[in-house]
C-alpha cells in the first residue's frame, strides 16, 4: 500500500508522519501515536467515540477520516482541552454534573461540545441535543450531559452568562 508524508498539528504538538493512504485519522491517533483517548467505538460514524475537533471548530468522525487528508491541520483530542492537567471548563462541567458514567462515549461529546460552543456560544436545549446528535452513550440518558453543556456555555471564559464565583474565606 502507498505511504504519504503528512505533517499534523495534534494538541499543540507538531508530528510528521509516514501514513498509509488507506489509515484512518482513528487509526494514526490510537495505534500509531497512542492517544487512546480517542475511542473505536462502530468504526462506521455512527456512534461518535471517535470524534475529534479540526481547525478549531469542525467535529469529525476520525473512523471515516483518511488521516492523509488531514495534511497540515490543526486536530485536538478531548487530552487537548486539559491545560497542564488542568481541566478546562467543559471538562470541569462534564464532572461537576455528573454527566460522565463509564466514560467511553465522553471523549466525543466533549469535542462535540466544544465545537458547539465555538459557534454557538449561548445554545438552547434544542441546539444542544441536536449538536449531539451522533453521539451515542448508553449510560446517562443524555439529562446530564445536556445540563453540563449548559454550564460549560454559563462558564466559558468570557461567557455573558457566568456563574458567581464562590466566596472564599480566608483566615487570618
Amino acid at each position: 500500500m502507498k505511504d504519504a508524508q503528512i505533517t499534523l498539528q495534534i494538541n499543540g504538538e507538531e508530528y510528521r508522519l509516514n501514513v498509509a493512504v488507506n489509515r484512518t485519522l482513528l487509526e494514526v491517533l490510537r495505534d500509531q501515536l497512542g492517544m487512546t483517548e480517542t475511542k473505536y467505538g462502530c468504526g462506521t460514524g455512527e456512534c461518535g467515540a471517535c470524534t475529534v475537533l479540526v481547525d478549531g471548530d469542525k467535529a469529525i468522525n476520525s473512523c471515516l477520516t483518511l488521516a492523509a487528508t488531514m495534511d497540515g491541520k490543526r486536530i485536538t483530542t478531548a487530552a487537548g482541552f486539559a491545560n497542564f492537567g488542568e481541566l478546562n471548563y467543559i471538562q470541569q462541567a462534564f464532572t461537576d454534573e455528573a454527566a460522565i458514567q463509564c466514560g467511553y462515549c465522553t471523549p466525543g461529546m466533549i469535542v462535540k461540545t466544544a465545537s458547539l460552543l465555538a459557534k454557538n456560544p449561548d445554545p438552547t436545549e434544542q441546539e444542544i441535543r441536536h449538536a449531539l446528535e451522533g453521539n451515542i452513550c448508553r449510560c446517562t440518558g443524555y439529562e446530564k450531559i445536556v445540563k453540563a453543556v449548559k454550564k460549560a456555555a454559563r462558564t466559558a471564559p468570557g461567557a455573558a452568562v457566568a456563574e458567581p464565583a464562590a466566596s472564599v474565606e480566608v483566615a487570618q
